[in-house]
């Protein structure tokens, strides 16, 4: 019989799992996803739409979680920062994790059921890199990327529920969104630079090197220019451009943060994404 007692420390170690107590990723995901809602819509999202990509956002989000640490849970377990998740230290087994990424992936995409065929469409392309994600790091140089993609997909997905088609400045909007995960992301792969190079996992600080900080502030700028260009496009007022100077000068910040490769700054700097993000959602939103 299943008690309390027995029900709530397992919950607490799904909710670790899913990363429920670390929100900035859902963030990290949020913001984009929220600022091609309001392009896509003139700046007047319907509420139901807010509603379903916001909480699309944290489930896809925790499924991807629980994938990846599925995947790398023979990885994790030599890595300091990843040692004692609750799969890699084997408090939850192999077969919960895909048990629970399957109910959110589920759960995910009965939200957006009532939307149209072509968002339903994108979905399942989502869902694919999102899982696959983390085997490209066995051998792919930029991981990275891949994960821009993963991160950005609610761009295109955000205009198909609202135009019923994926113009152009989307899919600027979604490159844009690689070059910015290469930059926060690499920030994060510096922390465990030296665990992964003893490990094998492929990572974009390993293949940068020591051009890691020279191609984190590149990224920072291909993504701001990017996002300014969009915005351009679409006549956006002076409170846009200011979003896109603050963000300017959140990413000059990263580089005193980064410019030492300090693990814990490096960290960070990854974690203080967050707020380079809402200043372009807020800029986009304002103008």
């Amino acid at each position: 019989m299943i008690t309390t007692t027995h029900l709530l420390p397992k919950l607490k170690l799904y909710a670790q799992l899913v990363r429920l107590d670390k929100p900035i990723g859902s963030l990290l995901l949020l913001w984009p996803t929220l600022s091609a809602l309001w392009l896509a819509s003139n700046g007047q999202p319907d509420p139901m739409l807010i509603l379903v990509f916001s909480l699309g956002t944290v489930l896809m989000r925790s499924a991807g979680c629980a994938i990846n640490d599925f995947a790398d849970r023979k990885f994790d377990r030599h890595v300091k920062r990843t040692a004692e998740r609750p799969l890699t230290s084997g408090r939850i087994a192999a077969w919960e994790a895909i048990v629970i990424a399957s109910v959110l992936a589920l759960l995910s995409f009965a939200l957006i059921l009532p939307l149209n065929s072509l968002t339903k469409e994108l979905s399942v392309f989502a869902v694919v890199v999102a899982a696959s994600y983390p085997y490209f790091k066995r051998f792919f140089a930029l991981p990275q990327a891949y994960l821009g993609i993963a991160f950005g997909f609610g761009i295109p997905m955000a205009y198909a529920a609202v135009q019923a088609t994926v113009p152009l400045e989307a899919w600027v909007l979604l490159i844009a969104n690689v070059f910015w995960a290469l930059a926060y992301d690499t920030e994060y792969a510096m922390v465990d630079r030296d665990d992964d190079l003893l490990i094998g996992i492929r990572t974009s600080a390993i293949t940068f090197g020591r051009f890691d900080v020279i191609a984190v502030m590149l990224c920072y700028g291909i993504h701001l220019v990017l996002v300014a260009l969009v915005g351009a496009r679409y006549q956006l007022g002076p409170l846009f451009y200011l979003g896109i100077i603050i963000a300017a000068a959140i990413a000059a910040y990263h580089y005193l943060l980064i410019r030492d490769r300090d693990r814990m700054r490096c960290f960070a700097a990854f974690r203080h994404n967050n707020w380079l993000g809402a200043a372009v959602f807020a800029g986009i939103a304002l103008g």
